[in-house]
């Protein structure tokens, strides 16, 4: 069976380890930007890449602005919306700003433009693709890509962006069209979903396992999705290993994280320091990091913004025996790697540097190291722009705008409860009251003296 799983592979490039036993990941997550990319994403992504020296880089979704003004042709809020549905008004702003323009196509098409706006969106993601991706193929590194809820606003398909990533070389992204019907189909479970076997460093047996999974969009509930029923049965009967042998240690990576994350916070007052408040069917509570589970350095910036549906991904991977993590993207401040029952669950934050996320300083990728003789015991740790570029970003207001955006009374609550927030608001309201009590003073003596 060994020598059958060499060759048991998505595609003609064998992952491996090093002669020194490690295997290097860099977990690349919402990039999430426009038809031209910010130079400041690019520069961090390639000082990443410089100083990961990565065997693998992974992209977790939201690689894609699917409601950047740029796409605005195109633009689809949720599956089967009509085009220009559900545009907000800053969004319309931007792209007035930028030059764009605020018309949305007017083919009747459910989802995507008329033929030539679709046209001209392809070309516009292929052209952002290759922006962001070039510090990775420029270097002949290969990388694996999965989707999140954004990628597919711009109104062309995760299925027509998986054919565009395997435009450029390393592209480990297996077309379905090639793996149905064959063995390699045991691989690979729909577009976003798929399982990369990394060999030892002699070639000889399957060492460790990647899985890709295509965590969904939205529901119809108006909330984020989760994977499929198909990719969570999948991940539960796909074996990498030897027949009868014991599972092959494997680490997931997806967009959306389940609800099980929330296992990793502790409930906590309103009036708690740092507290967020929990997202959705979370949301009658605030929570803060359990420090009994998570990592030194873990954050939290924001409530896990899961899916209201249970699909039972982390039981089918604990039934499946091997998995040891899972680490997502999607909510852009949060950072936390904790460990439950023997199971991690960690986030990698935004690298991107045009939607909300942490100050630009904090925006980073994730590295793993991962070593053959223990896969389990790897370590990681976040690349940082303030640490690997230094320099202030190159839109300062857009980053402050989005480190400290509001867009609900909850998110009003989040930023409220930041002590350097709370401790400007009380200093500006001691000068308040102090000035408005030195008016009444003058006003009193005036008319004293009238």
């Amino acid at each position: 069976m060994r020598g059958r799983m060499v060759t048991l592979m998505l595609n003609d490039s064998t992952l491996s380890f090093r002669k020194d036993g490690t295997f290097r990941v860099l977990q690349l997550a919402d990039i999430q930007d426009g038809p031209v990319v910010d130079p400041d994403a690019v520069a961090l992504i390639d000082a990443a890449v410089r100083e990961a020296d990565p065997d693998l880089v992974v992209l977790t979704g939201d690689q894609i602005r699917g409601y950047d003004p740029g796409y605005m042709e195109t633009f689809t809020s949720r599956r089967g919306d009509a085009i220009g549905a559900h545009v907000s008004r800053a969004v319309r702003l931007e792209a007035m700003i930028d030059g764009y323009s605020t018309r949305c196509s007017e083919s009747p098409m459910a989802t995507g433009g008329s033929e030539s706006a679709l046209r001209s969106t392809r070309l516009k993601i292929r052209e952002s693709i290759r922006q962001f991706l070039d510090p990775i193929v420029s270097r002949g590194i290969p990388f694996a890509v999965t989707y999140g809820n954004h990628d597919f606003q711009c109104g062309v398909m995760p299925d027509e962006q998986d054919e565009i990533y395997r435009q450029f070389p390393g592209c480990l992204n297996p077309r379905m069209d090639d793996v149905r019907g064959t063995e390699r189909s045991a691989l690979a479970c729909e577009v976003g979903s798929f399982a990369m076997p990394i060999m030892s460093r002699d070639g000889s047996r399957v060492a460790m396992g990647i899985m890709m999974v295509n965590s969904g969009d939205f529901d119809e509930s108006g909330g984020y999705g989760a994977p499929s029923d198909v990719a969570v049965k999948w991940l539960e009967r796909v074996r990498l290993g030897a027949d009868g042998g014991n599972p092959v240690p494997s680490v997931v990576f997806q967009h959306i994280p389940p609800q099980d994350f929330y296992r990793c916070l502790r409930k906590t007052g309103p009036l708690t320091p740092n507290a967020v408040r929990g997202h959705r069917m979370f949301s009658d509570s605030c929570y803060v990091l359990n420090p009994e589970v998570c990592r030194p350095g873990s954050t939290l910036g924001e409530g896990p913004c899961c899916s209201e549906r249970a699909v039972g991904e982390v039981e089918a991977m604990r039934r499946a025996g091997g998995y040891f993590a899972l680490y997502c993207g999607h909510d852009h401040k949060n950072t936390f790697v904790a460990t439950i029952d023997g199971m991690d669950y960690g986030y990698a934050p935004t690298c991107g540097f045009r939607s909300y996320g942490p100050h630009a300083s904090d925006r980073a990728l994730r590295l793993f190291v991962f070593h053959e003789d223990d896969p389990r015991s790897y370590e990681t740790r976040l690349l940082r722009y303030g640490d690997l570029i230094g320099r202030a970003s190159r839109d300062p207001l857009r980053i402050l705008a989005g480190e400290y955006m509001v867009s609900s009374l909850s998110s009003l609550g989040d930023v409220l409860r930041r002590p350097r927030v709370a401790g400007c608001l009380l200093v500006l309201s001691c000068l308040l009251v102090t000035a408005i009590g030195r008016i009444g003073t003058l006003w009193r003596r005036r008319i004293d003296r009238s």
